[in-house]
């Protein structure tokens, strides 16, 4: 009798021992495999270099002043340094007219007029070209709503249209591509094309 317990102990023992072996946890190769896998190297940006603004302009300073030219400045430079690079102011000029604070441009025109001249720039648009009456052009690339809405026939409308043509397309590069603007035609281009400038 006890020999055959025996013998059925043995398939009984067996079984177990499977069971813990097959519940035991594995380590999983495709894991490890997964945990080793290099990571791929990552791309670094180059960065976009923008346009390098020039350090030196060109003013073309005419009027009351001692030697009236084309004067290469820095870059930043003020109205006061173009009008000591041109020998200083005549004792003809009207100084007053003259904001001397003020940053002047690449290309631009500084004007002194004689004392009592009719018809002289104001000092705030002082170097800004000038229209066939005198009054000074109005820069589709650079002005104001409210500068723009001085133009003939542009009212608040027209004038963020221009403004949003400008934002979306860049600069005008001709006065008449302010036709291609929603809302102004011909005649109203006629009507103002004295008046502005894209330079």
């Amino acid at each position: 009798m006890k020999d055959n317990i025996g013998w059925l102990l043995i398939p009984a023992i067996a079984l177990i021992a499977a069971a813990i072996y097959f519940l035991a946890p594995q380590d999983d190769p495709e894991a490890t495999l997964e945990l080793i896998q290099p990571e791929p190297p990552q791309q670094t940006e180059t960065p976009i270099e923008s346009n390098p603004i020039p350090e030196v302009i060109m003013v073309d300073i005419k009027g009351q002043v001692a030697n009236p030219g084309v004067y290469e400045l820095q870059t930043g430079a003020r109205a006061k340094d173009a009008i000591q690079a041109a020998g200083g102011f005549l004792e003809t000029a009207e100084t007053l007219s003259i904001n001397l604070a003020m940053v002047v441009q690449d290309e631009m025109v500084l004007y002194v007029p004689e004392i009592g001249e009719e018809g002289a720039v104001p000092a705030i648009q002082a170097g800004q070209p000038a229209a066939a009456d005198g009054s000074p052009l109005v820069n589709l690339n650079t002005a104001t709503a409210e500068e723009l809405m001085t133009l003939t026939g542009i009212g608040p409308s027209k004038a963020e249209a221009i403004l949003s043509y400008r934002t979306e397309n860049g600069n005008f590069q001709s006065i008449e591509d302010l036709t291609k603007v929603s809302g102004i035609g011909d005649k109203t281009f006629e009507k103002l094309k004295e008046a502005i400038t894209v330079n």
